[in-house]
């Protein structure tokens, strides 16, 4: 009887999975479509609450169109550095390598690695993770024909909505812990908040790893049966082509064909590089010298050094391009998202109407909740909190609640709706050929699990 109720409980899981998977294919849009639908109730609200009308609204849009163009630089080349080190020679093989851990006879092991390894790269960076994970995917298809293909591509997408806001990329968290930042000059905040007070803390290392954990569990167990599988087509399949380096000549037959493929220039570029970082750590320190120009130079030179060769360097670059063209359209539609929050009173009255239904006890849970919800409209963790953080950090302080505790549920609560947004995905649903109407049902799963676990946590951090 106790193996009959566990069979049932399972089914159930992965047929309230199918189930979600199939609505989302049929009433989710694609990306785009999702910016400018976002886009138009966005600016609705601000007719209602921004204090502007049309026209007010439709110039804060403007202004801010185009205001996130650096940070949409820094976005694309971590997406292309982290492509072109995952397909470079010594990360493929490490990637070839884990691919062949799980048993091809029991599926539900390729998701359970795919999880892991999404997480907790993530963790660590959530770049890499993104088109790591994605690459990875691939590996494991190829040597797993009977995984859940989708599901797969879904559990390669976890560490975005689970690990990484919560890791050493985390934005808000690094950014309270730099001196002289605008939250100190503004007057939110009295000094620095260092990582020992946020990231690393009992707290947030204790809820990465019960996220961990049990997402790997959850997402492992609805694995559907076989005649249920969603398995890679050979058309799929032809498609699905990771980068080959191009063959190096056996004959050089001019000099530029020489210097193309000459080794020295990636041994001296990649040299100066790191050079530059070991002398920017040693000045400022390796906790300040984390940043997202910093992060982009280093994983820049080791994939320069990694594919050794110019040539084979350059037509990784080549190839990573092709991922990011989805964040370039779509960017500056998100820009000006953010233009009617940051431009007119909306971000403040939304912000001020969740504060007033809370106390010092509901607080953080109030404030997760407020993140998850706003990041949907606005996927940038770094521009998010600098919209919420001068009227965050103020009412904490108000209602007795410390700042660091607050800066840590805002990252979770920023991290908590990427799951679901479709934003992030573009790069790695271009590599894996799929669409996000096809894993969002899976990831709507996770999602309320996810959510229930973190809701509980933020309740209950206040008590200890």
């Amino acid at each position: 009887m106790a193996a009959s109720n566990q069979r049932s409980g399972l089914e159930f899981l992965k047929d309230w999975g199918g189930a979600l998977t199939n609505w989302t294919e049929r009433w989710i849009p694609d990306a785009l479509v999702i910016v400018w639908v976002l886009s138009i109730i966005t600016f609705i609200m601000a007719l209602i609450w921004g204090d502007v009308g049309p026209a007010g609204a439709v110039i804060a849009w403007g202004k801010g169109f185009w205001v996130l163009l650096k940070f949409a630089m820094q976005m694309c080349l971590i997406m292309m550095t982290g492509y072109i080190l995952a397909c470079s020679p010594p990360i493929r093989r490490i990637l070839d390598g884990l691919s062949s851990w799980p048993n091809t006879e029991k599926p539900w092991q390729a998701i359970l690695i795919m999880a892991l390894f999404s997480m907790i790269i993530a963790w660590v960076n959530w770049g890499l993770s993104l088109i790591g994970s994605a690459m990875f995917a691939l590996y494991i298809v190829k040597n797993n024909p009977k995984v859940d293909y989708r599901l797969l591509v879904a559990a390669a997408y976890l560490g975005l909505g689970c690990t990484w806001h919560a890791g050493l990329s985390a934005s808000a968290p690094l950014l309270v812990n730099t001196p002289n930042n605008f939250l100190i000059k503004g007057g939110y905040l009295p000094d620095i908040i260092p990582t020992t007070q946020t990231l690393f803390t009992p707290f947030n290392l204790i809820l990465v790893i019960i996220i961990i954990v049990v997402v790997t569990i959850l997402i492992s167990l609805m694995h559907p049966s076989e005649e249920k599988t969603f398995k890679v087509s050979p058309e799929l399949m032809s498609k699905l082509k990771l980068y080959e380096a191009p063959p190096r000549p056996e004959r050089y037959g001019s000099f530029s064909s020489w210097a193309n493929w000459w080794w020295g220039w990636n041994i001296i570029i990649a040299a100066g590089g790191f050079w530059w970082l070991g002398w920017k750590i040693s000045h400022v320190g390796f906790a300040k010298a984390i940043n997202l120009n910093n992060i982009n130079l280093f994983f820049l030179m080791l994939g320069i050094l990694f594919h050794w060769r110019p040539w084979s360097f350059l037509k990784a670059t080549e190839d990573a391009g092709k991922a990011v063209w989805g964040i370039i359209i779509q960017f500056p539609f998100y820009a000006g998202i953010f233009g009617l929050f940051k431009f007119t009173a909306l971000a403040t009255v939304f912000t001020k109407a969740f504060v007033a239904i809370c106390s010092g006890s509901t607080f953080l849970l109030v404030e997760y909740w407020y993140a998850g919800l706003l990041n949907y409209l606005i996927p940038s963790g770094g521009s998010e909190w600098a919209i919420t953080a001068p009227y965050l950090l103020p009412a904490a302080k108000q209602l007795g609640v410390a700042a660091n505790k607050a800066v840590v549920a805002y990252a979770w609560g920023d991290m908590m709706t990427d799951m679901i947004q479709p934003f992030w995905a573009i790069a790695m649903l271009a590599v894996a050929k799929l669409e996000f109407r096809e894993i969002m049902g899976w990831l709507l799963l996770v999602f309320f699990v996810y959510f229930i676990i973190t809701s509980g946590a933020f309740l209950l951090w206040p008590i200890f």
